[in-house]
């Protein structure tokens, strides 16, 4: 004879073991999830349920069949809308490469914390870098966290603290010596953006999506008012994603200098024309970029692995030299909140041009002679410079390696989401 409980019952099966039953809102009886080895057990387990129900955090375990494949696709339908297009091709990638293989048909209420950890540490053992997996984790909780949010499941299985914190490499800079250089190494037509990119702080994305418009010689100002960004090969432009991103940034004499030089002969035409086109006009491609004209000039120069956007750690730690305050900075290279760059914009603009006058000091008797004001090249009538690779502009080459997929971000190191990465300077 089955014990009778006020919400449900325990009953021993045919097989020996006990089975708990209660009773859910709508007054249908529903089995637990799994069965027990003693009446004890099942009926602890009775207990507990009768303790969430009095209390509103009951889960109807039934809640959590749904697969967890299905689930991460409406988890991203409704994360989707809040996310760049960069951020959105970062997340797909990483379920369908690896979180669905592993969970993608198995129930999302019965993903445990051990086939977590076990998954976690399956990664680690592949050839991935410690970063990958990193990302990947945090994909994984944030769809588990969503089924929480969602009711599906009373608590997520992703309990692992710092699974999920990523190592960045150690920030690189490069002394002006060094910048001039660069300038020198990657040509007369790059010149101008290794020197707006080290003394104006600029990403990658917005210096490719600056337009002549952007820029003011007069006022030697420069504009951000959008970005570049590139997601499955395909360019797009779009504006900062917060309004600390959209900025106007002071740059020194020597670098506007540099700048007019380089729209005269290599920017596109009219208001919109883009500042620094790739050399058969269209916007520039990171990858080609870096192929082509990066990674030659610093092999050149002896510094081979200094990245592009190290010229952006460059032109902060420059700038945070000046003395200027944490605040001011921030709102320089475009990291203060919103509310922050409102709150602080009678401090930032006195100390904009504070950080300007000191780097006017670097545009002294540079120790490698400009090439921005050599005749300009020769070219085809195609528009082709000379000296550089002939023929049509090759399609986007992604680097190689298990994490070419994940760089994520417009700068090739980090996404602009806080869940998969945090920003750095």
């Amino acid at each position: 004879m089955p014990a009778r409980r006020r919400t449900g019952s325990v009953r021993r099966l045919p097989s020996g073991r006990w089975q708990a039953r209660y009773w859910d809102a709508a007054g249908n009886r529903v089995a637990a999830p799994k069965t027990f080895d003693t009446k004890g057990d099942a009926r602890r387990w009775l207990s507990a349920v009768e303790t969430d129900m009095s209390r509103g955090e009951w889960q109807d375990p039934r809640l959590g069949d749904v697969p967890f494949a299905e689930w991460a696709e409406r988890w991203m339908v409704t994360k989707a809308p809040k996310l760049a297009p960069a951020t959105q091709d970062l997340y797909r990638y990483l379920l369908r490469r690896h979180v669905l293989p592993r969970f993608g048909s198995i129930a999302v209420g019965r993903i445990t914390a051990a086939e977590v950890q076990a998954w976690l540490a399956d990664l680690h053992r592949t050839d991935l870098s410690a970063n990958t997996v990193a990302k990947a984790y945090r994909c994984l909780s944030g769809a588990m966290d969503g089924a929480v949010d969602a009711g599906l499941i009373a608590r997520s299985p992703c309990t692992l603290k710092g699974a999920g914190t990523e190592r960045h490499d150690e920030m690189q800079i490069a002394t002006p010596e060094q910048v001039a250089a660069l300038a020198a190494a990657v040509g007369p037509r790059w010149e101008a953006l290794v020197f707006t990119a080290a003394y104006s702080g600029l990403r990658w994305g917005e210096l490719a999506g600056l337009r002549r418009c952007d820029v003011d010689l007069d006022s030697n100002v420069v504009t951000v008012a959008r970005k570049l960004g590139e997601v499955n090969g395909t360019l797009t432009f779009s504006p900062p994603k917060t309004a600390a991103g959209k900025r106007t940034v002071g740059i020194p004499s020597f670098v506007a200098r540099s700048l007019a030089v380089h729209i005269d002969l290599y920017a596109l035409p009219g208001p919109e024309g883009l500042v620094f086109p790739s050399a058969d006009g269209q916007p520039m491609r990171r990858s080609n970029f870096r192929r082509r004209v990066w990674e030659p000039a610093t092999a050149e120069v002896g510094m081979s692995g200094f990245r592009f956007h190290d010229l952006r750690h460059t032109a902060a730690t420059l700038a945070a030299a000046s003395g200027a305050s944490l605040k001011a900075l921030m709102a320089r290279i475009g990291h203060a909140s919103a509310a922050a760059a409102l709150r602080y914009q009678h401090v930032i603009d006195g100390q904009d041009a504070a950080i300007v006058e000191f780097l006017e000091r670097f545009g002294e008797d540079p120790p490698v002679p400009s090439r921005a004001h050599d005749d300009a090249p020769e070219s085809t009538g195609s528009g082709h410079e000379l000296g550089t690779p002939a023929g049509p502009m090759e399609p986007p080459v992604e680097p190689q390696g298990p994490d070419q997929d994940v760089r994520g971000g417009d700068d090739g190191t980090r996404t602009h989401d806080p869940l998969l990465a945090k920003q750095v300077l």
